[in-house]
Parts: structure tokens; C-alpha cells; sequence
């Protein structure tokens, strides 16, 4: 499990800071300014080992100026953007930049919004609920199965949370470079066969595995509300028959 302690690490423990509120509110921030709503992929996570939570975002290619803002209170409209205060963040590259998160301390029940920039226009993602304490990640190591095959099928069980809508999966190479990123509704996935992919953000044709190589399979259960509910990083390796 050397590769699964390493990448989860990276995706969970790495360095951070209490964030620093800046002035500013989200309804400010898109003030005459033309927006498009929930046009950004994002979820978040609890981290394992502290109070701390991972907010991840896929930013399209060309997309700039990824802002961070979060409401006052458990209690906010998560639509009443003038709840919403900005905070300086720093965001970090996870499999090198395809993806990118945020990692910071939230209350329990708040509501996060990321936005960046695009075509000249300010794109939100949908309201993210944090639930970090009544509802904390669940890492699963055990249950997943793989099939030995240059193209695999991919199985995993629910978790303990029943509330899972979508999965996200990526397979990814020894350098964390993406090949695939794709979301299911069903509880398998064969690379790279998108027949049962109902959203799909690999951006080439990925290649075909190859035997005796080292892959990771990383996979994340997310909820209405864009919570993770489950987690699982599974290093894997083909064998030749």
C-alpha cells in the first residue's frame, strides 16, 4: 500500500494555514459582472487526521482566478450570495494540475462556493455542504475488486452512507498524471468504456494500459449536496498471463 499512503498524503496532509478573510462578498465579487451558475465541477472532503477540509475543483483548461468564498454561518441561504465572505487561499495541484484543491478549516454545515474565470465571465460551481463532522469521509481500502486486463472493470461497494448520488473515478499512472477522470451513477466503471460515464472530464483519448506498470485507481462517492461520502485510492498493477 506504499503508493495509496504516499498519494493520500498528498491529497490530504499536505501544509496549510488558517485562511485569511478578505473583504469582499461573493454578491460583490459578480457585481455587473456576467456569471455562469453551477458550471464548475467541485466537491469536498474531511481530512482524515484533523479538523481541516479539501475542497477540489476541476479547472477547465483556460480557466483563471479561482476564488474561495464560504458562508457566515450553518444557518445561511446557501442562494443568498451577499452570505458568502471571500478568503484568501492558496490552491494546490493534485495528479499535477488536472485537478486542483483547496485545503482549510470550514464549520460544520456551512456552504462553499469556488469560482474562476472563463471567457469573461465568472463561473460558480454549485453550493458545496460541509459535513465533516456528522457525515466525515469514509476511507475504504477493502471490498474494491479490479480485473486483471489492459482494459479493467473497476467494482466497489456503497460505503456506510446511503445518500451517495454520482462517483467519480480516475486511474491514473506512477507520476499521478491523469489518463481518465470520469463520473458514474453506477458502482462500476471498465477503463476506458464510457457507456455507463454520465459525465466525463478526460480531455484525450487515454492509452491502453500496459502489464507489469504501476496505476492507481482513485475514486470518489459524492453526495446531492456535493459531499464526499466515500474515498478509495487502490495502487494496482497488471499481471501478464
Amino acid at each position: 500500500m506504499r503508493y495509496a499512503i504516499i498519494f493520500l498524503g498528498i491529497l490530504c496532509f499536505s501544509c496549510s494555514v488558517d485562511k485569511e478573510v478578505l473583504s469582499g462578498t461573493l454578491e460583490a465579487a459578480i457585481n455587473e459582472t456576467a456569471i455562469v451558475r453551477d458550471n464548475i465541477i467541485a466537491c469536498a472532503a474531511s481530512n482524515v487526521n484533523d479538523d481541516r477540509t479539501s475542497v477540489f475543483l476541476y479547472p477547465r483548461v483556460g480557466a483563471t482566478n479561482i476564488r474561495y468564498f464560504e458562508t457566515r454561518s450553518a444557518t445561511s441561504d446557501k442562494n443568498d450570495f451577499s452570505e458568502y465572505d471571500e478568503y484568501d487561499v492558496n490552491p494546490q495541484d493534485v495528479f499535477n494540475g488536472y485537478l486542483k484543491k483547496i485545503e482549510t478549516r470550514v464549520e460544520e454545515g456551512a456552504w462553499v462556493i469556488v469560482t474562476f474565470e472563463e471567457d469573461d465571465k465568472v463561473h460558480l460551481c454549485n453550493p458545496i455542504r460541509i459535513k465533516k463532522d456528522s457525515k466525515p469521509t469514509e476511507v475504504l481500502n477493502d471490498g474494491i475488486t479490479i480485473t486483471n486486463s489492459r482494459m479493467p472493470t473497476f467494482s466497489w461497494p456503497e460505503g456506510i452512507y446511503d445518500d451517495t448520488i454520482i462517483y467519480f473515478q480516475v486511474v491514473s499512472d506512477a507520476n499521478d498524471n491523469l489518463l481518465s477522470g470520469t463520473y458514474t451513477e453506477d458502482r462500476t466503471f471498465q477503463y476506458y468504456n464510457t457507456i455507463n460515464v454520465v459525465l466525463n472530464v478526460t480531455r484525450e483519448t487515454p492509452p491502453e494500459l500496459e502489464y507489469n506498470l504501476d496505476y492507481n485507481f482513485t475514486l470518489m462517492g459524492v453526495s446531492e449536496d456535493n459531499w464526499v461520502n466515500l474515498f478509495v485510492e487502490i495502487p494496482f498493477v497488471l499481471e501478464e498471463d
